[in-house]
């Protein structure tokens, strides 16, 4: 299933985008996208019924704004340096252990909404990530599979930093993450079992219309059933958080000299192989 939220910002409804590409409400049958839906198996399963029986009213696709599809987030859990290519891009050595930081809840915007540049950033960058969706309480997860059966689904993430703050700036990478609608998300949240293997999917990103990441989660040096059950071994994962999980190679950071960092009125559209498609526009904090 394709879940998303639609609707003015903090009065989003729940919706589905059915086999048809049509847009369904699901407001009837469920309050919201969100970890207490998606660790609900009896809920999950009568919109699935409902979906193949017809019986969910149309919205009108073009009218509502699409808003990130998963609502009251826990918390963010980011992987750093996560790809081969980007690892080589960057100058740094891969990781013997996946590299942990954190994004706040509230950097978490819809996926065409405005991304603000920072006061004083010069050096803000793009990052095309696959985003995983826990649906299951998770704590020292101990294989593949386990960590697989704990995942309830994936989107499209925009890991927005800002490189100065982040590594120029003292201490950890933090200041260089969490500034507002640093974190667009959707527009879907597509359910586990339509994407059966997590390390095949293509992710690009074009800045202006300028290809400029082209990169494959094969790329990833922890896959994602590592990361997840890595991660479980530090801290729990809940219903409804959510784990970025790396970029690869093509960023700003990684280019030559003068680096093409994002600047008011760039626009940035990024995809995911059957994950959907994000469009921002910047502006000025």
């Amino acid at each position: 299933m394709k879940l998303l939220r639609v609707g003015t910002a903090g009065a989003e409804r729940p919706a589905l985008l059915d086999a048809e590409g049509i847009l369904r409400d699901l407001s009837g049958l469920v309050a919201d996208i969100d970890g207490a839906l998606l660790a609900d198996d009896a809920a999950l399963g009568r919109i699935r019924s409902a979906a193949a029986a017809g019986e969910l009213p149309e919205l009108d696709a073009d009218g509502p704004r699409v808003g990130p599809p998963l609502a009251r987030i826990g918390k963010v859990v980011c992987i750093g340096l996560n790809y081969h290519d980007h690892a080589r891009e960057t100058g740094a050595e891969p990781p013997t252990e996946p590299v942990i930081f954190f994004k706040a809840a509230d950097t978490v915007v819809g996926p065409n909404d405005t991304v603000l540049v920072p006061r004083g950033s010069v050096k803000t960058d793009w990052e095309v990530e696959l985003a995983v969706v826990i649906g299951r309480t998770a704590r020292y997860l101990e294989s593949a599979e386990e960590a697989l059966a704990h995942v309830a689904g994936y989107a499209v993430a925009h890991d927005v930093s800002e490189r100065e703050f982040q590594i120029e700036r003292g201490g950890t990478w933090d200041k260089g993450k969490n500034c507002e609608t640093f974190n667009p998300l959707g527009p879907w949240l597509v359910t586990a079992d339509e994407v059966p293997d997590p390390q095949a999917l293509s992710l690009r990103l074009w800045v202006n219309g300028e290809l400029k990441q082209d990169g494959t989660t094969a790329e990833q040096i922890f896959p994602v059933a590592e990361v997840v059950r890595y991660v479980s071994q530090f801290m729990t994962l809940y219903p409804g958080d959510v784990i970025n999980t790396g970029t690869p190679a093509g960023v700003a950071l990684g280019r030559p000299e003068p680096k093409p960092f994002l600047r008011a009125g760039d626009v940035v559209e990024l995809e995911i192989d059957g994950l959907g498609r994000q469009r921002q526009e910047l502006a000025d904090a």
